[in-house]
C-alpha cells in the first residue's frame, strides 16, 4: 500500500478553544458503529444524555440550532471533557484529516474548511510537495473489483503535469488556471470518445501552454454575476454564509459594471502598493493545488474530470471575490487571517455537503457557460 501526504500534513494540531470557529456546527456528524456501541453502554447520568442526544436511526448526533448537542457554550466538546479523547467518534477524531481511497493508494489531506488547517496550508510559501511512503499491506481486491487502474494511472500522470504548471510561478496565475481548464477539457473529450490512452498528454499540455488567453473586465463582470446565481442554488449550511452571498450580490454586482470595475482596479492597485501581490498569487496557488489534489483523481469513479477542474478554479474565484468585498467594502486588511477566513468559510459550504458538491458537478457538466471558451473570461482582466 502506498500513502501520499502534502508536506505540511503532520503540522496540524487542533487548537480547540482558540479556534475562531467550531467544527461541530453546521453539518451532521456521522457516528461509526463502534462508537455507537460504546455510547450505548455508558452507565451514568452522562450515559443517559448520550442515549437521548443521538439519532440512533441515522447514526448521528442530534443538533440544536444546527450545533452538535454536545458542543458547549465555550465551543468545546462535552464528550471529550467527560469521557476523554479516546471516546470521540471516528469522524471527530479524524477531522480535518481527509483520506481519498484508491486501489493500493491512500491520499491524505487536511480539509480547507478547518481554520487551523487553512492557516497551515496558506502560510506555506514554498511550493506544495507530496511525501510518499509504502508498506507491505495489501487491500482486499474485492473492494476494488470495478476500479479502473489504467484510467487512474492516466489521471495521476495528468495531475502531475497540472501540478507542474499551476506551481510554475513564472506564469501569470490566470494563465495557470486557464491551462488547468483547457487541459482537463481535452482529457474529458478524449475519455468521452474512448481515445484517452491515445492522447499524448505532454504534447497536449505544451500546445495549450502556447495559447494566448484574452478577456475583459466586462466579460468578467458578466460571468461573475452569472456564477453568483449558481452559487445561490446551493444548500446553505450556515446562516452567516447566506448573508455573505447576499453581501457579494449587493456590494459587487447590483451596483453595476462600472462600480465593479472601480473596486477591482482599486484592489489590484493596493496589491501593488502594499507589496502583497506575490502573496496573493501564492495563496491562490495553494488553494488551487488543494482542490486539484483532493478531487481531480476522483474522476476515476465517475468519469467526470473536467467538472473537478472547474470546481478548483470556481473555488479560487469565489474565495477571492469574498476577500475583494471584505477589503474594498468593509476595509479589512489583506493579510493571512482575512484570506484564511474567506477560504474556510467557503470550503465549509462546499466540502461538507454532498448535495452541494453533486449539484455543482451537475451545473458544471450541463451548462455551456462552464466550457473553457465561456468560463475563461472570468479569469483574465
Amino acid at each position: 500500500m502506498r500513502y501520499r501526504k502534502p508536506q505540511y500534513y503532520q503540522n496540524f494540531q487542533c487548537i480547540a478553544g482558540r479556534c475562531p470557529d467550531t467544527c461541530c456546527a453546521g453539518w451532521q456528524i456521522v457516528i461509526d458503529e463502534q462508537s455507537l456501541e460504546r455510547y450505548s453502554n455508558v452507565k451514568s447520568d452522562f450515559g443517559t444524555r448520550l442515549v437521548n442526544s443521538i439519532d440512533w436511526y441515522q447514526g448521528t448526533f442530534e443538533q440544536y440550532n444546527r450545533r452538535c448537542s454536545f458542543l458547549n457554550e465555550e465551543n468545546l466538546c462535552d464528550i471529550y471533557q467527560e469521557l476523554g479523547p479516546e471516546a470521540l467518534c471516528q469522524t471527530c477524531r479524524q477531522y480535518p484529516r481527509h483520506v481519498e481511497e484508491f486501489e493500493d493508494l491512500r491520499e491524505y489531506s487536511l480539509s480547507l474548511s478547518c481554520p487551523e488547517a487553512a492557516r497551515i496550508m496558506l502560510s506555506t510559501k514554498e511550493k506544495t510537495e507530496f511525501e510518499e511512503t509504502e508498506d507491505a499491506v495489501e487491500e482486499d481486491e474485492e473492494d476494488y473489483q470495478d476500479f479502473d487502474l489504467l484510467l487512474f494511472d492516466r489521471l495521476e500522470e495528468a495531475r502531475e503535469l497540472i501540478f507542474a504548471v499551476i506551481q510554475d510561478r513564472s506564469l501569470n496565475f490566470s494563465k495557470r488556471m486557464a491551462v488547468l481548464l483547457r487541459f482537463s477539457f481535452e482529457i474529458q473529450k478524449a475519455l468521452d470518445k474512448g481515445e484517452l490512452f491515445e492522447l499524448e498528454l505532454k504534447a497536449c499540455m505544451e500546445n495549450i501552454l502556447k495559447k494566448e488567453e484574452k478577456g475583459s473586465l466586462k466579460a468578467r463582470f458578466r460571468n461573475m454575476q452569472a456564477m453568483a446565481k449558481d452559487l445561490e442554488k446551493l444548500e446553505t449550511l450556515r446562516e452567516d454564509w447566506g448573508k455573505e452571498i447576499e453581501n457579494l450580490q449587493t456590494q459587487l454586482y447590483d451596483r453595476g459594471e462600472e462600480t465593479y470595475r472601480n473596486i477591482l482596479e482599486r484592489f489590484h492597485e493596493s496589491l501593488k502598493k502594499s507589496g502583497t501581490a506575490p502573496y496573493w498569487d501564492i495563496w491562490g496557488e495553494q488553494i488551487l493545488v488543494f482542490f486539484v489534489y483532493t478531487y481531480f483523481c476522483g474522476g476515476v469513479y465517475d468519469d467526470m474530470i473536467y467538472s473537478k477542474a472547474v470546481l478548483s478554479v470556481f473555488s479560487v474565484l469565489w474565495i477571492r471575490e469574498i476577500i475583494l468585498e471584505r477589503c474594498c467594502i468593509h476595509g479589512e486588511s489583506l493579510e493571512l487571517e482575512t484570506v484564511c477566513r474567506a477560504a474556510w468559510k467557503f470550503a465549509r459550504e462546499i466540502e461538507h455537503s454532498d448535495e452541494n458538491l453533486n449539484l455543482l458537478e451537475e451545473i458544471f457538466d450541463g451548462s455551456a457557460f462552464y466550457t473553457p471558451e465561456n468560463f475563461l473570461s472570468a479569469l483574465v482582466c
